[in-house]
C-alpha cells in the first residue's frame, strides 16, 4: 500500500555521511518535531536527478526554508558514499540532507519503490516529493511519467 497524505512515515533507518563518518539515522530522529521537505530520486548522478530535480531544490532552498521548513532532505537507493559524492558534485553538501536508502527499505515501507530492472537499474525509489510535519505526510507528489513534472521545488513552494 502506498503512503498517503495524513499517514505517519514508517519507521526506517537511513545511512548519512557526517563529519565523523557514516552514521545511521532513524525516521524518528530526522522527522519528529520538525517540518521536513523530502524528495526522492531513482538514482544519484542520473541525468534527470542531477540536471532537473536536485538543482530546483538548491535554487529554491532559501525560499523553502523561509516558509518554516527545518530541513530539506533527498533520499535515493544509492549507498552513503555515492550520496556523499553526489552532494559534493551537486553543491548540496551542508544544504540538503542526503539520506541513503541502499536496501530500498524506506521506499518499500512507503510503497514507493520502482522496478527499473528493464533498464538495468534494479529496484529503485519512485521520484516524488513530500512535506512532512512531525512525521506526518502533509503533501505527496509522485511522478507518474519520466521527468520532474509534479515533484519539483516549485510545487513544494506552492504547497507550503
Amino acid at each position: 500500500m502506498t503512503i498517503k497524505i495524513g499517514d505517519k512515515l514508517p519507521a526506517a533507518e537511513f545511512n548519512v555521511m557526517t563529519a565523523d563518518g557514516q552514521q545511521k539515522l532513524s525516521t524518528d530522529v530526522i522527522f519528529a518535531g520538525r517540518k521536513v521537505v523530502l524528495f526522492a530520486v531513482p538514482g544519484a548522478f542520473t541525468p534527470t536527478c542531477s540536471n532537473n530535480h536536485m538543482p530546483g531544490f538548491l535554487s529554491h532552498l532559501d525560499a523553502i526554508k523561509a516558509k518554516g521548513v527545518d530541513t530539506i532532505a533527498c533520499t535515493s537507493v544509492n549507498d552513503v558514499h555515492v550520496m556523499s559524492a553526489w552532494a559534493k558534485h551537486a553543491g548540496s553538501e551542508g544544504k540538503i540532507m542526503m539520506l541513503a536508502d541502499g536496501n530500498v527499505a524506506f521506499a518499500k515501507a512507503c510503497g514507493l519503490e520502482l522496478d527499473l530492472n528493464v533498464a538495468g537499474m534494479g529496484l529503485r525509489s519512485s521520484r516524488y516529493s513530500m512535506i512532512v510535519d512531525n512525521g506526518i505526510v502533509k503533501s505527496l507528489n509522485v511522478e507518474d511519467k519520466s521527468g520532474v513534472n509534479v515533484s519539483g521545488a516549485e510545487t513544494i513552494l506552492e504547497q507550503l
